[in-house]
Formats: C-alpha cells, sequence, structure tokens
C-alpha cells in the first residue's frame, strides 16, 4: 500500500500481529485507520521514540490506553537504529517504508513486538 508525503511515495507494511490486533479491537478500527493515516503524514513528529529493547520503534497513541507501535525505516537508518532492530527485510525495503507493528493496550502492545 502507498501514499504520498511530501511528494515522495511511502510504503506502508502492516504485520500479521497489527493486523490480527485490529479485527480483535474492531471497536477502534476507525480511530485506528485515522491514526494510520496521521502517522503516514508526519511519522516522526506523531511518533514518541521507544528505548531499551525497543530502541528504533516509535509509538503513538490512538485511544485512551491503546497505541500503534511502528517502525520508519528512514529514522531507523539515520540513528544507526537498524543494528538493534535486526528487521529480517530491511536490505530491501527503502527509507520511505513505514511498518506498522503493533495495536493493543500498552502492555499488550510492547509484549506483541519481536524480541530481538
Amino acid at each position: 500500500m502507498g501514499l504520498v508525503r511530501r511528494g515522495v511515495r511511502l510504503t506502508l507494511q502492516f504485520s500479521q500481529a497489527f493486523q490480527s490486533a485490529v479485527r480483535k479491537h474492531s471497536s477502534i478500527k476507525e480511530a485506528v485507520r485515522r491514526k494510520v493515516d496521521q502517522i503516514a503524514t508526519n511519522p516522526v513528529a506523531l511518533g514518541e521514540p521507544l528505548k531499551g529493547r525497543l530502541r528504533g520503534y516509535l509509538s503513538s497513541p490512538v485511544r485512551g490506553n491503546f497505541l500503534i507501535i511502528y517502525l520508519f525505516c528512514e529514522t531507523c537508518r539515520k540513528k544507526g537504529d537498524d543494528v538493534v532492530v535486526l528487521c529480517a527485510d530491511c536490505a530491501v525495503c527503502n527509507n520511505d517504508t513505514l511498518k506498522f507493528i503493533a495495536l493493543g493496550p500498552h502492555d499488550e502492545a510492547y509484549a506483541s513486538v519481536p524480541a530481538d
């Protein structure tokens, strides 16, 4: 799926875990769609950088304690976090790739992020 941001086409990727969480939490599906659109417009400004084992990932609140955890390849590489995150497809993703990894209540979302 692609979206144009500042004249550049972003590539949006949705993990299986993210897609499953959207189905599981269908009551906030529309809020999730709006937040994904907002993040795609400005991924860095809307994301809170995570630390520790989640270094390289960003999180953004959806509603209440629900949040989205995602990666923006350009930022991940600029900060050198790609050596920590170790995405299996990093070498084939361009900088304008936005990967939606997890969705859910705070603790559930963080727990569903793949370990290093």
